[in-house]
C-alpha cells in the first residue's frame, strides 16, 4: 500500500470545477495530504471535478468521496478511477461505498440495492480490471468478457466508505482503508471494534489498513455560524443514519426520517431546519478552531486519520486553513 492518508478534506461539487480546483490547490498548501470529491447524481460530476483538482496540484491523493456501484456500471466506475490515476499520476484512491439513501431514492435504488455485496463486488472487479484481466461477473451486476484497453497502474487502494458493522468489518478484511461516516468518538469507538473485528479475518499479504474518521466539519471564528452551515450535511447523515446510530444519540428517529423525506423531495430548506441541536451535536464536529480540535482529538483516540468533510465552514476559503489548524492542534493533542 502507498503512503497513508491522515489528513483528507472534502470538496463538494455544488461549486463550479473552477472553484473546486482551487480550493484543492489551497488544501493542498495547507497541509492536507488527500482530496475526496463527494458523488451525488445531483451535483457535478465528481470525477472531472477530480481532473481539475489533478492539474492544479503535485502531491496531494485523489479520489471520490465515495462513488457507488448504482450509478454506474461498476466496470465503467473502474475505467474512470483508473484513468483519474493515469492523470493525476498515481495519485488515486477508490473511495466506494453503498450510496446516499436520499438521493438514490430518486434514482429507483432503494434500501435491499444497497447491500455490502454491490459494493465489495465492485472493487473486487476493479481491482482485477486494473491488473489487466478480462472479466466475467454475474452477481449484483453482470460483465461478459469486459475488460480495459489501456494498462492502468494496478497499484489504486480502496477505501471503502460506510458506517454499518458489516460494512467496516468487510472493509477491513478486504479493502486498503474506511472512510467511516462519523465525527463524534462515541461512534468512532464503536466502529474501531468493528475494524478490530474484520482484521482479525485480514489475510496478512493485504498488508496495512487505514481507519479513517470521514467527518462533517464546520468552523469559524463564530461559533454559532460554524453550527448553522452544519444543518445541510447534518441533514444528510441523520437521513441516512440507521436506528441503532440515531439511539446511540437520543435521536429522534422520526425527526430523521421527516428530513430525510424532504430531501427526497428536493425540498432542501424545509429539511435543513429540520436538523436539531443534537444532530449537529451528534453528526458534526462544528464550532471554533479550539471546539473543532478537542472533537477531533476525540476523534483520533480511536481513528488513524481523518477526512474534515462538508461543509468546511461558511466561509469555505477561510475554512480550509481553519480546518488544517484544528487538525494540526488536534494531532497535537493526541
Amino acid at each position: 500500500m502507498s503512503k497513508p492518508i491522515r489528513r483528507g478534506i472534502e470538496l463538494t461539487p455544488e461549486h463550479p470545477i473552477s472553484r473546486l480546483a482551487d480550493l484543492g490547490a489551497s488544501a493542498e498548501a495547507a497541509g492536507f495530504d488527500a482530496a475526496f470529491v463527494s458523488s451525488h447524481y445531483n451535483n457535478r460530476d465528481p470525477f472531472q471535478s477530480l481532473t481539475a483538482i489533478a492539474e492544479r496540484t503535485d502531491s496531494i491523493r485523489l479520489g471520490p468521496g465515495v462513488a457507488n456501484p448504482h450509478e454506474s456500471h461498476p466496470v465503467a466506475l473502474a475505467s474512470r478511477m483508473a484513468t483519474l490515476d493515469e492523470h493525476s499520476g498515481g495519485r488515486g484512491v477508490f473511495g466506494i461505498g453503498p450510496g446516499d439513501p436520499s438521493t438514490l431514492r430518486n434514482l429507483g435504488v432503494d434500501g435491499d440495492d444497497r447491500g455490502l455485496r454491490s459494493v465489495l463486488e465492485a472493487f473486487k472487479v476493479a481491482k482485477r480490471l486494473w491488473n489487466g484481466e478480462r472479466i466475467d461477473h454475474e452477481g449484483t451486476f453482470v460483465a461478459d468478457d469486459a475488460g480495459l484497453n489501456y494498462e492502468p497502474s494496478g497499484e489504486i487502494p480502496v477505501y471503502v466508505g460506510g458506517e454499518g458493522p458489516h460494512m467496516c468489518r468487510m472493509a477491513a478484511k478486504h479493502a486498503e482503508g474506511l472512510l467511516f461516516n462519523g465525527s463524534h468518538p462515541r461512534d468512532l469507538s464503536w466502529a474501531a471494534d468493528r475494524v478490530a473485528e474484520g482484521l482479525g479475518e485480514r489475510p496478512d499479504h493485504r498488508g496495512e489498513f487505514d481507519f479513517l474518521a470521514y467527518a462533517s466539519v464546520s468552523v469559524a471564528a463564530d461559533r454559532e455560524a460554524a453550527r448553522e452551515a452544519a444543518r445541510p450535511p447534518v441533514a444528510f447523515i441523520a437521513a441516512g443514519a440507521p436506528e441503532p446510530v440515531l439511539a446511540r444519540h437520543d435521536i429522534d428517529p422520526e425527526r430523521a426520517a421527516a428530513v430525510g423525506e424532504k430531501i427526497s423531495e428536493g425540498a432542501f430548506v424545509e429539511a435543513f431546519d429540520r436538523v436539531s441541536p443534537a444532530m449537529i451535536d451528534a453528526f458534526a464536529a462544528a464550532g471554533t478552531v479550539e471546539e473543532v480540535a478537542d472533537r477531533l482529538a476525540a476523534v483520533l483516540e480511536h481513528a488513524d486519520g481523518v477526512v474534515c468533510g462538508s461543509p468546511l465552514g461558511p466561509d469555505l476559503d477561510a475554512a480550509v486553513e481553519l480546518a488544517s489548524k484544528a487538525l494540526e492542534r488536534a494531532e497535537k493533542r493526541d
